[in-house]
Protein backbone atom coordinates (compact mmCIF):
# COMPACT_ATOMS: atom_id res chain seq x y z
CA UNK A 1 0.00 0.00 0.00
CA UNK A 2 2.67 2.40 0.57
CA UNK A 3 4.72 1.46 -2.56
CA UNK A 4 1.50 2.18 -4.07
CA UNK A 5 0.94 5.62 -2.55
CA UNK A 6 4.63 6.60 -3.42
CA UNK A 7 4.16 5.65 -7.07
CA UNK A 8 0.86 8.00 -7.41
CA UNK A 9 2.42 10.73 -5.62
CA UNK A 10 5.23 10.92 -7.29
CA UNK A 11 3.14 10.09 -10.78
CA UNK A 12 1.12 13.14 -9.89
CA UNK A 13 4.45 15.23 -9.11
CA UNK A 14 5.42 14.46 -13.12
CA UNK A 15 1.66 15.46 -14.20
CA UNK A 16 2.14 18.72 -12.52
CA UNK A 17 5.31 19.42 -13.65
CA UNK A 18 4.73 18.80 -17.80
CA UNK A 19 1.72 20.63 -17.02
CA UNK A 20 3.75 23.73 -16.12
CA UNK A 21 6.37 23.26 -18.99
CA UNK A 22 4.04 23.24 -21.81
CA UNK A 23 1.69 26.51 -20.29
CA UNK A 24 5.43 27.97 -20.50
CA UNK A 25 6.10 26.72 -23.81
CA UNK A 26 2.54 28.68 -24.87
CA UNK A 27 3.30 31.49 -23.24
CA UNK A 28 5.12 34.78 -23.21
CA UNK A 29 6.93 36.82 -25.89
CA UNK A 30 7.83 35.79 -29.45
CA UNK A 31 11.51 34.76 -29.90
CA UNK A 32 13.16 35.96 -33.02
CA UNK A 33 15.33 32.81 -33.09
CA UNK A 34 18.88 33.27 -35.47
CA UNK A 35 18.77 36.03 -37.24
CA UNK A 36 22.00 35.71 -39.46
CA UNK A 37 23.39 38.84 -41.03
CA UNK A 38 26.43 38.21 -44.15
CA UNK A 39 27.64 41.08 -45.21
CA UNK A 40 29.08 40.89 -49.01
CA UNK A 41 31.49 43.72 -50.23
CA UNK A 42 32.80 44.71 -53.30
CA UNK A 43 36.25 44.67 -51.90
CA UNK A 44 37.45 44.54 -48.54
CA UNK A 45 35.39 46.82 -46.70
CA UNK A 46 35.11 48.08 -43.04
CA UNK A 47 31.27 47.63 -41.99
CA UNK A 48 29.12 48.74 -39.28
CA UNK A 49 26.05 47.42 -38.43
CA UNK A 50 23.55 48.24 -35.79
CA UNK A 51 20.58 47.04 -34.82
CA UNK A 52 17.23 49.21 -33.14
CA UNK A 53 15.86 46.29 -31.68
CA UNK A 54 12.17 46.99 -30.06
CA UNK A 55 12.63 43.54 -27.71
CA UNK A 56 15.83 41.88 -25.41
CA UNK A 57 18.55 40.82 -26.72
CA UNK A 58 18.75 37.51 -25.40
CA UNK A 59 22.16 36.22 -27.77
CA UNK A 60 24.87 37.59 -29.60
CA UNK A 61 28.35 36.39 -31.50
CA UNK A 62 30.04 38.22 -31.96
CA UNK A 63 29.18 40.52 -28.79
CA UNK A 64 27.03 43.24 -29.92
CA UNK A 65 28.36 46.33 -28.44
CA UNK A 66 26.02 49.21 -29.57
CA UNK A 67 26.97 48.04 -32.63
CA UNK A 68 29.17 45.75 -34.75
CA UNK A 69 32.59 46.59 -36.67
CA UNK A 70 34.06 44.21 -38.83
CA UNK A 71 36.16 44.09 -41.93
CA UNK A 72 34.12 42.29 -44.68
CA UNK A 73 35.70 40.87 -47.99
CA UNK A 74 33.97 39.98 -51.14
CA UNK A 75 33.34 35.94 -49.93
CA UNK A 76 31.51 37.07 -46.99
CA UNK A 77 34.16 36.32 -44.59
CA UNK A 78 33.97 38.79 -41.74
CA UNK A 79 37.23 39.94 -39.10
CA UNK A 80 36.95 41.48 -36.10
CA UNK A 81 39.78 44.03 -34.43
CA UNK A 82 41.49 41.20 -32.59
CA UNK A 83 42.01 39.18 -36.33
CA UNK A 84 39.34 36.37 -35.42
CA UNK A 85 36.74 35.10 -38.23
CA UNK A 86 33.31 34.94 -38.63
CA UNK A 87 30.86 34.44 -41.88
CA UNK A 88 27.80 35.96 -40.16
CA UNK A 89 26.50 38.08 -37.52
CA UNK A 90 24.06 36.29 -35.17
CA UNK A 91 21.43 37.83 -33.19
CA UNK A 92 18.62 36.20 -30.77
CA UNK A 93 15.83 37.68 -28.64
CA UNK A 94 12.06 38.17 -27.68
CA UNK A 95 9.77 40.82 -28.27
CA UNK A 96 5.93 41.31 -28.41
CA UNK A 97 5.55 41.39 -32.22
CA UNK A 98 2.25 40.11 -33.80
CA UNK A 99 3.39 38.77 -36.90
CA UNK A 100 1.12 38.94 -39.49
CA UNK A 101 -0.70 35.37 -41.07
CA UNK A 102 -3.24 37.17 -43.65
CA UNK A 103 -1.02 35.53 -46.60
CA UNK A 104 0.88 32.53 -46.78
CA UNK A 105 1.22 28.91 -46.96
CA UNK A 106 0.24 25.75 -45.22
CA UNK A 107 2.43 23.09 -46.05
CA UNK A 108 2.49 19.51 -45.17
CA UNK A 109 5.06 18.38 -42.79
CA UNK A 110 6.47 16.17 -44.70
CA UNK A 111 7.08 18.45 -47.54
CA UNK A 112 8.40 21.07 -45.69
CA UNK A 113 11.94 20.78 -46.66
CA UNK A 114 10.89 20.93 -50.46
CA UNK A 115 8.65 24.41 -49.82
CA UNK A 116 11.64 26.06 -47.82
CA UNK A 117 14.46 25.20 -50.81
CA UNK A 118 12.14 26.91 -53.82
CA UNK A 119 10.31 29.80 -51.56
CA UNK A 120 13.99 30.51 -50.71
CA UNK A 121 15.41 30.40 -54.20
CA UNK A 122 12.44 32.92 -55.38
CA UNK A 123 12.91 35.28 -52.58
CA UNK A 124 17.11 35.08 -53.50
CA UNK A 125 19.12 33.47 -51.24
CA UNK A 126 21.86 31.50 -52.25
CA UNK A 127 22.39 27.45 -51.94
CA UNK A 128 24.37 27.70 -48.89
CA UNK A 129 22.60 30.35 -47.55
CA UNK A 130 19.41 28.26 -47.68
CA UNK A 131 21.37 25.24 -46.54
CA UNK A 132 21.91 27.10 -42.97
CA UNK A 133 18.49 27.97 -42.91
CA UNK A 134 17.17 24.47 -44.00
CA UNK A 135 19.37 23.34 -41.15
CA UNK A 136 17.99 25.40 -38.44
CA UNK A 137 14.53 25.04 -39.12
CA UNK A 138 13.69 21.96 -40.98
CA UNK A 139 14.17 19.83 -37.76
CA UNK A 140 11.80 21.91 -35.86
CA UNK A 141 9.16 21.80 -38.62
CA UNK A 142 9.06 18.30 -41.08
CA UNK A 143 8.11 16.37 -37.67
CA UNK A 144 4.91 18.44 -37.70
CA UNK A 145 1.11 17.56 -39.37
CA UNK A 146 1.40 20.96 -41.26
CA UNK A 147 3.12 23.83 -41.27
CA UNK A 148 1.64 28.05 -41.68
CA UNK A 149 4.27 29.26 -43.16
CA UNK A 150 4.18 33.44 -43.74
CA UNK A 151 7.32 35.32 -44.90
CA UNK A 152 7.34 38.79 -43.33
CA UNK A 153 7.73 42.67 -44.05
CA UNK A 154 7.22 45.64 -42.06
CA UNK A 155 6.53 43.56 -39.04
CA UNK A 156 9.78 42.47 -38.71
CA UNK A 157 11.55 45.19 -40.05
CA UNK A 158 9.99 47.29 -38.28
CA UNK A 159 10.74 46.71 -34.74
CA UNK A 160 14.46 45.18 -35.78
CA UNK A 161 15.76 48.17 -38.09
CA UNK A 162 19.26 47.37 -39.29
CA UNK A 163 21.93 50.78 -39.39
CA UNK A 164 24.69 49.77 -42.20
CA UNK A 165 27.27 51.84 -42.60
CA UNK A 166 28.62 52.12 -45.89
CA UNK A 167 24.91 51.50 -46.95
CA UNK A 168 24.65 48.34 -49.23
CA UNK A 169 23.18 48.36 -52.50
CA UNK A 170 21.46 45.69 -52.04
CA UNK A 171 19.57 44.43 -48.65
CA UNK A 172 17.60 40.89 -48.32
CA UNK A 173 15.78 40.35 -45.11
CA UNK A 174 13.88 37.41 -44.89
CA UNK A 175 12.29 36.88 -41.50
CA UNK A 176 10.15 33.16 -41.52
CA UNK A 177 6.55 33.33 -39.05
CA UNK A 178 5.43 29.76 -38.57
CA UNK A 179 2.66 28.32 -36.36
CA UNK A 180 2.47 24.25 -36.11
CA UNK A 181 -0.90 22.72 -37.07
CA UNK A 182 -2.74 19.39 -36.80
CA UNK A 183 -4.88 19.99 -39.33
CA UNK A 184 -4.64 22.23 -42.73
CA UNK A 185 -6.42 25.52 -43.68
CA UNK A 186 -7.32 27.50 -46.31
CA UNK A 187 -5.25 30.64 -46.58
CA UNK A 188 -4.53 33.32 -49.63
CA UNK A 189 -1.07 32.51 -51.13
CA UNK A 190 1.90 34.65 -50.35
CA UNK A 191 3.63 36.68 -53.36
CA UNK A 192 7.17 36.42 -52.37
CA UNK A 193 9.07 38.83 -54.07
CA UNK A 194 12.61 38.76 -54.92
CA UNK A 195 15.67 40.99 -54.46
CA UNK A 196 17.80 41.46 -56.76
CA UNK A 197 21.67 41.26 -55.34
CA UNK A 198 24.05 43.73 -57.06
CA UNK A 199 26.96 45.78 -55.52
CA UNK A 200 27.72 45.78 -52.04
CA UNK A 201 24.84 43.36 -51.06
CA UNK A 202 23.60 42.20 -47.34
CA UNK A 203 21.65 38.95 -46.57
CA UNK A 204 19.51 38.47 -43.77
CA UNK A 205 17.50 35.45 -42.29
CA UNK A 206 16.11 34.35 -39.38
CA UNK A 207 12.23 33.21 -38.04
CA UNK A 208 10.27 32.42 -35.03
CA UNK A 209 7.63 30.23 -34.26
CA UNK A 210 4.23 31.57 -33.29
CA UNK A 211 2.65 29.50 -30.20
CA UNK A 212 -0.74 30.32 -28.96
CA UNK A 213 -1.56 31.78 -25.23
Amino acid sequence: MKKTVILLFALALLAVAAGSCRQQENEGPAADAKPVIYLYPEKETEVTVTLDYAGTLTSTYPAYENGWTVTAQPDGTLTDERGREYYCLFWEGVSETEYQFSTGFCVAGEDTAAFLEDALAQLGLTGREANEFLIYWLPRMEGNAYNLISFQEDAYTGHAALTITPEPDSLLRIFMAWKSLEQPIEIAPQVLKPVTRTGFTVVEWGGAEVKEK
